[in-house]
Order: structure tokens, then sequence, then C-alpha cells
């Protein structure tokens, strides 16, 4: 545990620095036009680079919840921990919590990435999603094209473990060091899904 502890990444530390990551995220929400207090923050995603960390967290993350899903995607475990407390992010109360194992991508910090919000929509493709976003979000209608001058970087896509059933496109919207992502089904509903 020495390794996380000397990283920061020890699970108490890590809800240590929620505040700062919530102000974050909410500073992100407010460049997007994005009013989310009324949304359900499905859950909260870190990042590492070391598969040995990896483990060691997946391991300490489990005295605080157990696991819903351990599901291989784009060749690299997925995890998610269902949380016995939910952890306060600014004004959300998240019940989840998302390890992606490593892969090749190197992070330029590890920690905290994202934190991703249930936007219902009956969308099941990326496109659509966009038009669901657009209506219920007339402020990122309007400010979407210039959102890449103010380099936030946005990525659709449609993520799926291998026994998936429901559709759940989503799109990421990353500046700073964190990212916001949106989806129409909760992450509980689609690891129901896997189970059907």
């Amino acid at each position: 545990m020495q390794k996380l502890e000397e990283k920061g990444l020890l699970p108490e530390q890590m809800i240590d620095a929620l505040p700062d990551f919530a102000a974050r995220i909410e500073a992100l929400a407010e460049k997007l036009g994005l009013t989310l207090d009324d949304y359900q923050a499905d859950h909260i995603a870190l990042r590492v680079n070391d598969w040995d960390c990896a483990e060691r967290l997946h391991k300490a993350w489990l005295a605080y919840g157990e696991e819903w899903s351990n599901t291989e995607i784009n060749g690299r475990p997925i995890v998610v921990i269902g949380l016995r407390e939910p952890l306060q992010v600014g004004s959300w109360q998240v019940e989840a919590l998302e390890l992606p194992y490593p892969g090749s991508k190197q992070y330029p910090s590890e920690g905290w990435e994202h934190l991703e919000f249930v936007v219902p929509s009956t969308a099941a493709t990326t496109d659509g999603l966009k038009v669901d976003l657009e209506e219920t979000f007339p402020s990122l209608a309007q400010c979407w094209n210039e959102l890449y001058a103010l380099n936030v970087k946005i990525k659709a896509s449609s993520p799926a473990g291998e026994k998936e059933r429901l559709a759940n496109p989503t799109f990421a919207f990353k500046h700073d060091g964190v990212c916001i992502k949106l989806h129409p089904c909760s992450l509980k509903d689609v690891i129901a899904s896997e189970a059907e």
C-alpha cells in the first residue's frame, strides 16, 4: 500500500481530494452550459498507469463496497464497485466507482478522472443522443462548435462489454484533466442487462 500512499491514491486520500475534483467538474459543466444538479451522478472513475497500482486499488476499494462487475472492454478489465456509503462529490451522491485497469494509454496524472451522469434518453446511437442532449441543454447546443476553441475535447462512443444488451451511447467532454460523461442508462442497468 506504500506505493498507493506515495502517489496519493489510497482511498482515504482520494476521498479527501473529492472537493477539488468536484470544483473542477463544476467549472467544466459551467463551461459546457450544463446544469447537472437534477441529474443522477451515476459513477465516478479514476485512472492509473500501472497494473500493480490498479490491483492494489481494486483490493483497497473493496473495503468500501462490493464488486458489481469485472468486465473486459477493449482488452482490459473494467471493475465497478458499488459503494456501501455513497461518495459526496459536490452536490451529487455517487454510489459506484469505476476502476479501469491500464491499457496502452498513459495519463498525465493519476487519480479521479471523470464523473458520469445519466441523462434520460431513448437514443441508441451517439447521433440520436446528441439531438437529445441539445434539446435537454440548449446552452450546450449553442456553444457546441466553440468548445474545440476552448480546448474541450469531445468524444462520442458506444462502449460495450461482451454480454451487454443495453445500448448506452456516451458523450465525453474533457478539459483540464477532468471529464464529464453523459449517457442515457445507469451503469447498474447496463450491468443488469449482462445477466439477462
